[in-house]
């Protein structure tokens, strides 16, 4: 199974984000992280994963006579390089795109069912522009966001510190010609101004 394979199921995705940020954790562990998953899936991924490449074994001890392995991510392998992505088809993109749709609906599902989650108190957000980019623009926005989350990938786990699941999702709606188009059809009208809240 190659990596795509590999991370295009959402059970394994949230495998893989349960994982990230140094984490090493057993896989009653990562149970416990996805309670919406039956144990034995978790498990059976968690298997796979490891046969893939994508997880190692930090390391294992003996518990009531059973080896208990704590697993830690492989981060070089969680992703795929650009030559790949050009191989890739409108159906390969399609369904990994589907399966990190489904992986954060159910991210999103837990929390909410989760004791004392608050998505105003936590500041949740789930907002989706439309914002009109040049390519130079759109080149200075990805770098602009590059810069604001890289530093933070580094954070340590503290008790100051809650984990926070963040999946910038970018593409283009429609193209220039179409724009135009529609614009003929049916002219802009003025957009509101952005309140504090809703650009996140």
């Amino acid at each position: 199974m190659d990596t795509l394979e590999l991370l295009a199921h959402p059970v394994r995705l949230r495998v893989v984000h349960a994982l990230r940020g140094g984490r090493v954790l057993t896989t009653g562990q990562l149970c416990a992280l996805i309670p919406d998953v039956s144990k034995a899936t978790v498990y059976r991924h968690v298997d796979l994963l490891a046969a893939g490449g994508i997880l190692d074994v930090a390391d294992e001890r003996r518990v009531r006579g059973a080896v208990e392995r704590r697993y830690r991510l492989r981060q070089e392998r969680t992703g795929i390089d650009a030559e790949t992505a050009r191989a890739l088809t409108p159906q390969h993109h399609e369904r990994a795109f589907a399966a990190a749709m489904a992986a954060l609906v159910a991210e999103f599902g837990a929390y909410l069912e989760r004791e004392g989650s608050d998505p105003v108190d936590d500041l949740v957000g789930y907002r989706q522009h439309a914002i009109w980019l040049s390519k130079d623009e759109l080149v200075a926005l990805i770098g602009a966001m590059q810069a604001a989350i890289a530093p933070l990938l580094a954070n340590e786990a503290s008790r100051e510190r809650t984990r926070y699941l963040l999946s910038p999702i970018l593409f283009p709606a429609e193209q220039a010609e179409q724009a135009e188009q529609a614009e003929q059809q049916d002219p802009l009208q003025p957009t509101p101004p952005l309140a504090v809240n809703q650009i996140i």
